[in-house]
């Protein structure tokens, strides 16, 4: 009897994860909401850019570094878009909505759910790194050369990557 309640009580308890699951699919909403506002402000730059005459120097570059700090904001909410689905399926219950139009992600054990989660992360942090790389001044061929190695090294990984996803 005892045993029973202690179970139940045990089991119940994994309610507690509706937290994460919450604030995780919050915090995928704000920065979302944070990322979309950052895009609609380079859109009006642009518009004064081309449009109004209002010229700005290195107008290019501050667009595509404003635009991939976007990318990685909508990155990161994707990871906790995941987190938060994949800790509810795991804990809660399946998504019913999610079965009836075909899982997306597909998640059975937190080995999957980590795994889902740190290719995101390496792409966020791809993104990133090419963020920083634009406003990088270069000084010669030999940081030239570091940054193309950096580059390959980057692509190696992710070629990799994709094949370890793939077994």
């Amino acid at each position: 009897m005892l045993e029973r309640i202690f179970e139940a009580g045990l089991w119940s308890s994994r309610f507690i994860t509706l937290l994460a699951v919450v604030f995780g699919v919050l915090g995928a909403i704000v920065l979302f909401l944070v990322a979309s506002a950052d895009i609609f402000k380079i859109c009006i730059s642009a518009y004064n850019y081309y449009f109004l005459g209002v010229h700005l120097s290195d107008f290019h570059t501050l667009v595509v570094g404003e635009i991939i700090g976007a990318v990685d904001l909508y990155l990161i909410g994707v990871v906790l878009l995941i987190f938060g689905f994949g800790i509810y399926e795991l804990f809660i219950s399946e998504i019913d909505v999610a079965s009836e139009k075909g899982k997306i992600l597909n998640i059975t054990s937190l080995d999957q759910l980590k795994d889902k989660i740190a290719k995101v992360i390496v792409m966020v942090l791809v993104v990133n790194f090419f963020q920083r790389v634009l406003h990088t001044d270069y000084n010669g061929a030999k940081e030239m050369l570091y940054f193309a190695a950096s580059i390959m090294g980057l692509a190696i990984g992710l070629y990799f990557l994709g094949k370890v996803g793939k077994h």
